[in-house]
């Protein structure tokens, strides 16, 4: 089967990016286009965000997870510890992050280091998730192979039982990641393949370094 793509283009020239709009801070910068990203009415869930790690293998994976909370310091997300991505992350915590919003024809990629959050924190997150996000944590051995559909329906009724009169508490296994970016690009769609590109790199100081990268 071939399909031919090459047709396949779009002009971008919603906005611009520009060194005198930007702050010298990323974090404001990440923030003011995620809250437009929240709050425009095509773009379903913002904090979509695409996590690559190097794995085991030697060879980046990417998935899409969700960001649940972001600080000066960092980017947060949770998963369980002995998945793919879990093991990827204690053997290299390098990792990166990318956010496309196409409407807003926007993205932005954030290079860091992943690092576990304290465990009170991930008790504390865990505490706010429904009960059936709760279970799953419990029942999901997540990355590994398993025979059926029915074999995971079967495993989520197991802890349906076993928790059915006592709190859920947070497995040892599944918790948060705080991301300490060194980088975050941000990239802006323009016409005629000319977008905009500013890049920010954390300097040995702690302040952030400021260029344009050609598009």
């Amino acid at each position: 089967m071939e399909k031919d793509l090459s047709n396949h283009r779009k002009n971008y020239q919603k906005d611009e990016l520009l060194e005198k709009n930007t702050p010298d801070n990323p974090i404001e910068l990440f923030r003011d286009w995620f809250l437009a990203a929240d709050e425009s009415k095509n773009i379903h869930e913002a904090n979509a965000m695409n996590v690559a790690t190097i794995g085991l293998d030697s060879f980046p994976k990417t998935r899409i997870i969700l960001l649940k909370k972001f600080t000066w310091e960092g980017f947060i997300f949770y998963t369980n510890y002995n998945s793919e991505k879990g093991k990827a992350i204690a053997n290299n915590p390098n990792v990166c992050l990318s956010f496309f919003w196409h409407p807003l024809e926007r993205q932005i990629i954030i290079k860091g280091k992943a690092e576990k959050l304290a465990e009170n924190l991930s008790d504390g997150y865990f505490e706010t998730r429904p009960d059936g996000s709760k279970l799953g944590a419990w029942a999901s051995h997540q990355s590994e192979v398993v025979d059926s559909r029915e074999k995971l329906d079967d495993d989520l009724k197991k802890y349906e039982g076993k928790f059915q009169n006592s709190e859920i508490s947070r497995p040892k296994h599944w918790g948060g990641y705080l991301v300490k970016p060194i980088s975050i690009e941000f990239w802006q769609g323009r016409p005629n393949r000319m977008h905009d590109r500013i890049r920010y790199t954390l300097q040995k100081d702690f302040n952030w370094k400021k260029e344009r990268l050609a598009p």
